[in-house]
């Protein structure tokens, strides 16, 4: 999906791959808040663990970032996200949380301090009632359920970095962006707050060194974004057997979402494009009102996410079957300059004059010897795409209902993929 960025994602080979105090923190939540989105897996806590030591090498001061509170959106249909980075190094996705982790005491200088905090909103039966049931510092058994030896309310926190602040002139957050009227929201937030338990410090960017760490995916990682294109794959080659002429450009978006759903993806990797004729130029489409006419060239840009981690993969199909000679041209330009350059470019040509607009887009992940390309189950290539839909069209003339496809949940035990296997290893990991 052109222009978009997910930094927790692998979106093919663009994105393939501090000794002080570290304090993350998310603002209290004070209000009714948003249901939390289902992880379907998550890593170890050992892998977040980590992560954190990693970070902890690179800063010479306390390092403050916040999650989300679950009050970035008013909408009912808001789904709560962690903040990508908060997520990273803790695997917490719920609101209100607050992380704190110091280096190795030196002597004489607060021995005694523990070296990670997690901090987490007292238990609220109120909220709850709403919301569902959300981990809070005296439920038993917390410590090893987040990975922290110490664990704690968020209320004591602000204390906390008040007092650390007496002993460090420098702190680390993200910044925001200085082009974008003061940045995020939350990432100004956070400034603000730090401003006033830390007045003295001197606040420093953090945002490259945890950017640098997550250019590098684990084990973990790679088979949760692999589950991700997996779905994907499913959904598009769905795609490519239901589209004909008639349909709206809605009604091929919500095929593809119940694959990715009925798979166990928790949620789409962003909001789906089908661009039909002239929608076929246009990016980020997302109107899907149009009804799919014959001779249309039809975009389909959506992809899955899973565990938290999205695909990226973009098709391009005639609505008929039969891609035009224009078309196929158009196509075969595009196509060849993937295979020709696959590692840097992100082919597309779009013509609104002509109402022809053609992508094509994958994911893949970068090695030491080059680059795995994980979409490569979903055919490119004019021809089998043709052949695919040309298949399907026939099965649809001879049972007027429609066949019934397979899914992946459907798949015995027997069939299921490495990946998969690798994701249950994870839980005993």
């Amino acid at each position: 999906m052109s222009g978009r960025l997910k930094s927790v994602c692998l979106r093919g080979p663009w994105d393939a791959a501090i000794a002080s105090v570290l304090g993350l923190f998310c603002l209290a939540c004070l209000a009714t808040v948003a249901r939390s989105q289902e992880r379907r897996e998550r890593e170890p806590n050992s892998v977040y663990a980590e992560r954190r030591a990693k970070l902890l090498t690179q800063a010479d001061g306390p390092i403050v970032l916040w999650g989300f509170t679950g009050r970035e959106e008013v909408s009912q249909t808001y789904v709560f996200e962690q903040e990508e980075n908060f997520y990273y190094l803790t695997g917490h996705n719920e609101e209100g949380a607050g992380l704190l982790i110091l280096p190795p005491a030196k002597s004489g200088d607060l021995e005694n301090r523990p070296c990670e905090t997690l901090f987490l909103p007292a238990k609220n039966p109120q909220k709850e009632k709403w919301n569902g049931v959300r981990l809070s510092p005296s439920d038993p058994g917390i410590e090893a359920r987040t990975g922290f030896s110490n664990v704690k309310s968020f209320d004591e926190m602000r204390a906390a970095v008040e007092n650390l602040a007496k002993s460090f002139p420098n702190f680390y957050t993200i910044l925001p962006y200085q082009k974008e009227l003061g940045g995020y929201p939350h990432e100004k937030a956070v400034v603000d707050w730090l401003q006033l338990a830390a007045p003295q410090a001197k606040l420093k960017d953090v945002r490259a060194p945890i950017g640098a760490l997550r250019q590098i995916k684990s084990p973990g990682e790679i088979a949760f974004l692999k589950e991700a294109i997996d779905l994907s794959l499913d959904s598009h080659l769905e795609a490519m057997k239901l589209m004909r002429p008639g349909l709206y450009e809605y009604q091929v978006a919500a095929k593809m979402v119940e694959f990715h759903a009925w798979g166990g993806s928790e949620a789409e990797g962003y909001a789906p494009i089908v661009g039909a004729g002239p929608n076929s130029t246009a990016l980020h489409y997302d109107r899907l009102s149009r009804k799919i006419e014959d001779g249309d060239i039809v975009v389909l840009d959506v992809a899955a996410q899973f565990a938290g981690y999205s695909a990226d993969i973009t098709r391009t199909l005639p609505a008929n079957g039969k891609f035009t000679p224009r078309q196929r041209e158009i196509y075969d330009i595009v196509l060849g300059a993937q295979n020709a350059a696959f590692a840097a470019l992100k082919p597309g040509i779009y013509i609104p004059e002509e109402n022809l607009g053609v992508r094509i887009e994958d994911d893949a992940l970068i090695t030491e010897s080059g680059y795995e390309l994980l979409s490569e189950g979903l055919p490119r290539n004019p021809d089998e795409i043709e052949k695919i839909m040309t298949e399907a069209g026939l099965t649809r003339a001879i049972h007027p209902v429609g066949a019934i496809s397979q899914i992946r949940g459907d798949l015995s035990p027997s069939q299921t993929t490495n990946d998969s296997v690798a994701i249950r290893d994870l839980r005993s990991g």
